[in-house]
C-alpha cells in the first residue's frame, strides 16, 4: 500500500537548518560554554578543599539541572514558535533561533522572584542543610522526577507544563521529608506558598481560554480586514503587517517565557552551588563596601524596631532554633521576637566586625547565610500573617532591611543565566517539532487563522508577563494551548476534543505523578547517600 506523499508543510517542518545554520549555532554554543566555564573556574579558584568530592557532586548536579532546562525547551519554548510556523510567518529553523534569542534575553533580565518563590516551598531544614546528604537527595529527586515526566509527555507530543511538573516534584519531596521524619517535628511543604502558586497554575489556563476568545471577538468587531481571519493558503507568508504582528507576538511570548520559566532551573542551580561550594556562592560577593555599611546601619534600625515588640515574658534561648521553629510551624510565641531581634543584632555586629561580606571567614559563610535566610523568611511570614501587627513606619523599616538581606543572599550570577538560556535554546532546537505539531494541528479542527495565532500569543504574553511581575510561575504550555482552544471556540471552528482530553489528562496527572516520582526518588537517594 503506497504511503501518502508528504505535504509542503511536512517538508518544511522536516527541512534541515543547513551547514551554515549548524555552524553559527555551534559557534554561539561554544562561546557560551567557554564564558560559563571560565566564570565558574574563576569563582572556584577561591575555594580551598582537600577533597574532590564537592567538585564532582557539583559537576553531576549541574549536568542534571541543565538537563531539566534542556527538556523544558522541548515543551515550553516550542509553544512560542508554533503560530509563526503554522501561519508561515517565519521558516521553522529561523523561528526557533529567533525565539531562542529572545528567550535568552528574557532569562538575562529576569528578577529571580520566581526562582526563590519555588525554593521557598521546600522544607526549611533541607534549605538550611542543602550541602548535606539529605540536601543532595532533595535536589536530585526534584530534577530527575521532572525530567522523567517531561520526557514522557514530550514523547507522546503532549504539551505538559514544566512549571506544573516542578511544583509537583517540590511538594512530593516536602511530603516525603515529613513522612520519613514523622517523630522529629520535621517540616513538609509551605502550604501557604503552595496555595498561591497553585492558584496561578490553575487559573492561568482559564484566563488563557477566556481572554483569547474575548480578544478574538473584539478584534472581529473592530478590525474588518478579512485577510486577518483567513487560514494560510499553501506555504505563502501572510501580508506584511500580519506577518509583523505574528512575529512580534512570538517575540513577546519568547521573552516572557525566558523571564519566567528560565528562573525555575536557576533557583535549583543556586541551591546546588550553595550546597557544594558555599565559600563561592553562599553570599553575594558583588556586594560593595558601601552596601555593607548600609546594611550595618539598617541592621541597627531593624533591631531597634524589633525591640519595641519584644514581650516582657520572652525568655532567652537558642535564637537560631527559636526562629527556625517559627518558620517551620508558623507558631508565633513570645520568644520568637526576642530570638529574631538577637539574630538581627548578631548579623549586624558580625558584618561590622568584618567590614564586608566577602571578608566573612570560610568556616562561617554557610551559617552566616543560613541566619540571613531565617531572618528574611521570618520577617516575610510576620508581615504576611499580621502577627505581630507592625506600625506602618516600622513595617517600612523592616521591609527595607529585608531587601538588604535578600540582596546579599538571593542573587543569580550572570553565567548561570547564560547556561540556563543555552540549555533552553538547545532543547528547543532538538525537540521542537512534536509539540509544535500538536499546537498547530491537533487542538482545532480547522487550520489556525492569522488572527487566532496572534490573539493566543498576545494572551500568553500578557499572562506570563503579569505572573512574572508577581513572582509566580505559570505554564506557557497551558496558557498558549488553552488560548488557541479559546479562539477555536470563539471562531466556531471546532475543537479536537481527543487532544483537549489528552491535554486535560496530562494537566490532572502531572501533579500527583510528579509528587509520587519525586517522593519515591527522595527516599531512594536518601538511602544511597
Amino acid at each position: 500500500m503506497a504511503t501518502a506523499a508528504p505535504s509542503a508543510l511536512d517538508q518544511k517542518l522536516s527541512r534541515s537548518p543547513g551547514k551554515l545554520g549548524m555552524l553559527i549555532f555551534g559557534a554561539v554554543l561554544l562561546v557560551g560554554v567557554l564564558y560559563a566555564a571560565t566564570s565558574l573556574l574563576h569563582d572556584l579558584s577561591f575555594v580551598h578543599s582537600e577533597s574532590v568530592l564537592p567538585f564532582l557532586l557539583l559537576g553531576i548536579a549541574l549536568m542534571v539541572a541543565l538537563g531539566f532546562e534542556f527538556v523544558n525547551g522541548f515543551h515550553d519554548t516550542a509553544n512560542a514558535v508554533a503560530t509563526v510556523i503554522y501561519t508561515h510567518s517565519l521558516e521553522p529553523h529561523i523561528a526557533v533561533v529567533w525565539s531562542g534569542f529572545w528567550n535568552f534575553l528574557g532569562v538575562l533580565v529576569s528578577s529571580g522572584l520566581v526562582a526563590f518563590a519555588i525554593i521557598s516551598l521546600l522544607p526549611v531544614e533541607l534549605i538550611l542543610q542543602v550541602g548535606s546528604k539529605s540536601g543532595f537527595a532533595m535536589v536530585f529527586a526534584l530534577l530527575v522526577a521532572a525530567i522523567i515526566w517531561n520526557l514522557g509527555t514530550w514523547y507522546f507530543g503532549l504539551p505538559a507544563s514544566s512549571s506544573h511538573t516542578l511544583i509537583g516534584s517540590v511538594i512530593g519531596v516536602g511530603l516525603a521529608n515529613q513522612f520519613m521524619n514523622a517523630g522529629t517535628a520535621t517540616s513538609g511543604v509551605d502550604w501557604g506558598q503552595a496555595k498561591n502558586i497553585g492558584y496561578s497554575l490553575l487559573l492561568s489556563p482559564l484566563v488563557g481560554f477566556g481572554c483569547a476568545a474575548v480578544l478574538l471577538l473584539l478584534a472581529k468587531a473592530l478590525i474588518k480586514d478579512p485577510k486577518l481571519y483567513t487560514a494560510p493558503e499553501g506555504t505563502e507568508p501572510p501580508p506584511f503587517y500580519i506577518r509583523c504582528l505574528l512575529i512580534l507576538t512570538c517575540t513577546g511570548v519568547s521573552f516572557f517565557h525566558g523571564s519566567n520559566d528560565g528562573q525555575k532551573g536557576m533557583g535549583l542551580i543556586m541551591l546546588i552551588l550553595i550546597g557544594t561550594v558555599p565559600t563561592a556562592y553562599a553570599l553575594n560577593h558583588a556586594v560593595t563596601f558601601k552596601d555593607s555599611q548600609d546594611f550595618i546601619a539598617v541592621s541597627i534600625q531593624a533591631a531597634d524596631i524589633l525591640t519595641k515588640y519584644v514581650s516582657p515574658n520572652a525568655a532567652v534561648g537558642d535564637a537560631h532554633d527559636d526562629v527556625t521553629a517559627y518558620i517551620r510551624t508558623r507558631d508565633f510565641t513570645p520568644n520568637t521576637m526576642l530570638a529574631l531581634r538577637t539574630m538581627v543584632s548578631d548579623i549586624g555586629n558580625e558584618t561590622a566586625l568584618y567590614k564586608e561580606l566577602k571578608n566573612i571567614p570560610n568556616d562561617r559563610v554557610r551559617n552566616f547565610r543560613n541566619d540571613m535566610y531565617l531572618i528574611s523568611e521570618s520577617i516575610r511570614l510576620m508581615q504576611k500573617n499580621g502577627k505581630p501587627e507592625f506600625a506602618p513606619a516600622d513595617a517600612a523599616v523592616l521591609a527595607n532591611y529585608k531587601k538588604h538581606i535578600d540582596h546579599s543572599t538571593r542573587f543569580i550570577p550572570l553565567w548561570v543565566k547564560v547556561v540556563v538560556a543555552m540549555a533552553l535554546g538547545l532543547g528547543t532546537m532538538v525537540g521542537w517539532k512534536r509539540i509544535v505539531v500538536t499546537v498547530g494541528e491537533k487542538i482545532g479542527k480547522s487550520h489556525l487563522t492569522y488572527a487566532q495565532g496572534a490573539v493566543a500569543e498576545i494572551t500568553a504574553m500578557a499572562t506570563i508577563g503579569a505572573a512574572d511581575g508577581f513572582g509566580l510561575p505559570v505554564s506557557t504550555t497551558h496558557v498558549l494551548s488553552s488560548g488557541i482552544a479559546g479562539t477555536m471556540a470563539a471562531n466556531k471552528s471546532g475543537i479536537q476534543w481527543s487532544t483537549v482530553r489528552n491535554l486535560a489528562l496530562a494537566w490532572v496527572l502531572t501533579l500527583p505523578v510528579a509528587m509520587l516520582l519525586s517522593g519515591s526518588l527522595f527516599w531512594f537517594f536518601r538511602k544511597i547517600f
